[in-house]
């Protein structure tokens, strides 16, 4: 019986080595490029770093220390552990004050963006004039932060000033809001809604993006104004709304200069306490009573309590925020 002996297969045939000698300069070069470019952008961010470390997070980790410490900007801090947070929850005027904030939120945030949507919803429309009256809206959002409109709007509400005037002819009784311990309040949330401007720009631009398309096959199929509204507007500018509604709601929980101006002279945060807010009272035990440790704290307890109401808003936004597909 003879064997057929097969030869072996052809050895495959090794391609050559990458010639290292050439490529080496090249991939040092890279580096270098590379090096040089990163520090060319580490230059050009400095000033935002060097802000950052020196304005945010130095003064951050600096208040974390001091809220667990007495300390009155003049002597050395003394390390008192939770005793700040102790008599924070203790304090009477303290639960005064997030009883305020939360009533202002609660009310103010919500009008405003009623009051931004109705007036963004009026110049989404084609008419004369439309740059004006979007400038004429906006300015208030841009002014009515500062010194000198709070300063007017309590003018406004004083007794025998206008609003109280026009009170009258409709059987109000007399007398400002300012000096009424139930009204300044509201005041304040007037001031707070009469600044829409922003948001308004923001759902403006989200009601452009809305498809015309829809509309107009929803207005053959027979849907109304307040349908079309409800089952089109506003599913698909809740991603803006969503960005407003968060954007406000921590606004409003930092309030200061308003609600402190509004007080007055001799009676900061209004009559009775009615207008002090968490941020006022904050002010007043760290520069005025000088417990700048007990502040620090109260400053602490405000950014734990605004990233949970930040955490809560995320988390409901599966139920009601529309996004196109693949665009999260």
């Amino acid at each position: 019986m003879t064997h057929t002996v097969h030869p072996p297969p052809a050895a495959r045939a090794e391609p050559p080595p990458p010639a290292r000698g050439r490529r080496a300069p090249h991939a040092a070069e890279q580096r270098r490029t590379g090096r040089r470019e990163n520090l060319a952008g580490y230059l050009f961010m400095s000033p935002w770093i060097a802000g950052f470390l020196l304005l945010t997070a130095g003064p951050m980790a600096a208040s974390l220390y001091f809220a667990f410490t007495d300390y009155n900007l003049f002597d050395a801090p003394q390390w008192v552990g939770l005793k700040n947070f102790s008599d924070m929850f203790a304090d009477p005027r303290w639960q005064k004050s997030v009883e305020v904030t939360l009533k202002y939120v609660v009310i103010g945030t919500p009008l405003k963006l009623v009051a931004a949507l109705g007036v963004a919803l009026l110049l989404a429309q084609s008419r004369r004039g439309q740059a004006f009256y979007r400038a004429a809206f906006y300015a208030p959002s841009l002014i009515g932060a500062s010194v000198s409109i709070a300063v007017v709007w309590r003018a406004i509400f004083t007794d025998d000033a206008v609003v109280d005037r026009t009170g009258q002819l409709f059987g109000m009784n007399a007398g400002g809001w300012v000096g009424d311990p139930d009204m300044i309040l509201y005041a304040l949330v007037a001031l707070t809604v009469w600044q829409f401007g922003a948001p308004m720009v923001i759902f403006l631009a989200g009601l452009k993006q809305v498809p015309r398309e829809l509309y107009e096959a929803a207005e053959m199929d027979g849907a109304g104004p307040w349908r079309r509204f409800w089952n089109i507007t506003l599913p698909m500018i809740s991603p803006v709304l969503f960005f407003n509604v968060l954007l406000e709601t921590i606004h409003s929980f930092q309030i200061f200069g308003s609600a402190y101006i509004l007080g007055g002279q001799g009676n900061p945060c209004g009559p009775a306490d009615a207008t002090l807010v968490y941020t006022c009272y904050l002010y007043q035990q760290g520069f005025e009573n000088s417990r700048m440790g007990f502040a620090s704290a109260m400053a602490w307890m405000l950014l734990i309590a605004v990233g949970l109401v930040t955490a809560v808003l995320f988390w409901s936004q599966k139920r009601w925020v529309h996004y196109e597909e693949n665009a999260r």
